[in-house]
């Protein structure tokens, strides 16, 4: 689902199956030094063990999510299980632009073609791709975090993620983490160097 847009400043989307190194990707590009500041998604999920509100998430109740769908105040959101809400709030967006840096959003894929159909060409949307099904196979058992069950879960819902890359705007092949890392940082570079847009 979609809210709309207050400003039109320029947005980074960086979206990715589990354990193809999303998150690894966001972290070095907010440390290079680009004027990127991480949008922080809220939830209806309670709070776990040692998490902060405002630091992992916003955690307001699944009423209260309601209630910001029906005011428009969310830039996009989705019931990932029965009352179990996630989204952008567009307060959070306005917060970074207000601060002058560019939001970078770390969201699964529905969520980050959701952005990238409400900024147009204001948005640089990443996909972050394993170099293969089996390549991210080993790196979730790598982890020991999952039951076979839910591994079988997560390269489901990776292969079908992983149909999802043409649609965006560049799809870099986390292979070399190294690698990965510095194209990422060149992309980003050049889109925000690019004034035409």
């Amino acid at each position: 689902m979609k809210g709309r847009v207050h400003r039109n400043d320029k947005i980074i989307i960086v979206s990715a199956p589990s354990g193809a190194g999303k998150s690894t990707v966001v972290k070095h590009l907010l440390a290079a030094g680009l004027g990127l500041e991480f949008s922080i998604s809220a939830t209806s999920r309670k709070m776990r063990e040692g998490e902060v509100n405002g630091r992992e998430y916003y955690f307001i109740s699944a009423d209260e999510f309601r209630d910001k769908i029906k005011e428009g105040e969310l830039l996009e959101w989705q019931e990932v299980y029965q009352g179990s809400y996630y989204g952008t709030l567009n307060s959070e967006v306005q917060r970074i632009h207000d601060n002058g840096n560019i939001p970078i959003f770390d969201l699964d894929v529905v969520g980050g073609l959701n952005v990238k159909k409400i900024y147009g060409n204001k948005a640089l949307a990443l996909f972050i791709k394993p170099p293969s099904i089996e390549v991210l196979e080993q790196r979730l058992r790598s982890r020991k975090s999952d039951s076979e069950e839910n591994l079988r879960k997560r390269l489901d819902k990776a292969a079908w993620e992983l149909e999802f890359a043409p649609r965006f705007d560049k799809v870099l092949v986390n292979g070399v983490l190294e690698v990965a890392l510095k194209n990422a940082e060149e992309v980003v570079k050049e889109f925000l160097n690019n004034k035409g847009k």
